[in-house]
């Protein structure tokens, strides 16, 4: 285990429905830290996704757990290699349920900076953006 990693803990509604939807986007799940309370999403070899019920997930903290699917509580910027990549995961995600939201005037924005973005809501709303920067388009 590489000494610098990112662990984000997210909140989920159905943990089995949940590892479903990720592995359908070509991540692993570590069998060593997953049960029926929670599944570990190996996005890469320093970036791992925690589903955690919401009930587990609240023992973490004292303030009450959000419900995603109606207010932003982060954004996962997920930088990729190129325009190519973001649009297969945005793809793949939305086969497996998820919805995209589409900036147009974001998206002319990111044109004019060499920038290729999309944006997708998983199942329980938490907001993933694949994006690449420089030529997005090699």
């Amino acid at each position: 285990m590489s000494s610098r990693m990112i662990f984000l803990n997210l909140p989920v509604r159905d943990v089995s429905r949940s590892r479903i939807f990720y592995e359908a986007l070509g991540w692993q799940v570590s069998q060593e830290f997953s049960d029926d309370e929670a599944a570990c999403i190996v996005i890469d070899e320093n970036i791992c996704a925690m589903l955690l019920t919401r009930e587990y997930f609240a023992t973490y903290g004292a303030r009450p757990v959000t419900d995603t699917r109606d207010t932003v509580n982060a954004v996962y910027g997920l930088a990729l290699a190129s325009a190519r990549e973001v649009d297969a995961l945005t793809t793949a995600a939305l086969a497996a349920g998820a919805t995209e939201e589409v900036d147009e005037a974001k998206r002319a924005q990111e044109r004019r900076v060499g920038m290729h973005s999309r944006t997708f809501l998983d199942p329980d709303g938490h907001q993933w953006e694949p994006f690449c920067m420089g030529n997005p388009w090699r």
